[in-house]
């Protein structure tokens, strides 16, 4: 007896004999080729041509100075105030999470009486 997976209950089901094709393949090319969802650009290159539309205002070269600036500070605290909050919880949360996790398997490696 020949079997397959049902598409819908994912179970294994009876089905007539054929050539062996795995599933997810389909035999053979489709006739007609699908269309192209991009195909056509949504603007006419003669519009984008005479004015340039940008997302802001580019901050790179501001930032590029604010973060090669040789000032002692680590990288990942030169943004101020937010950036050190940011930190301490982050090195909060791990101190803690290490001491629960040490608290659990000292509970764990005691016998039960």
């Amino acid at each position: 007896m020949y079997y397959k997976l049902n598409g819908i209950t994912q179970r294994l089901t009876g089905a007539a004999p054929s050539v062996y094709t795995p599933q997810g393949l389909k035999p053979g090319v489709p006739a007609n080729a699908p269309p192209m969802v991009f195909a056509s650009p949504t603007k006419i290159a003669s519009e984008t041509a005479s004015r340039v539309e940008y997302m802001g205002v580019n901050k790179v070269a501001d930032l590029q100075r604010l973060f090669q600036k040789s000032d002692g500070v680590p990288v990942h605290l030169k943004k101020g105030v937010m950036d050190k909050m940011l930190y301490r919880t982050t090195m909060g949360l791990t101190i803690g999470g290490t001491l629960y996790c040490l608290m659990a398997l000292y509970i764990a490696a005691q016998p039960r009486k």
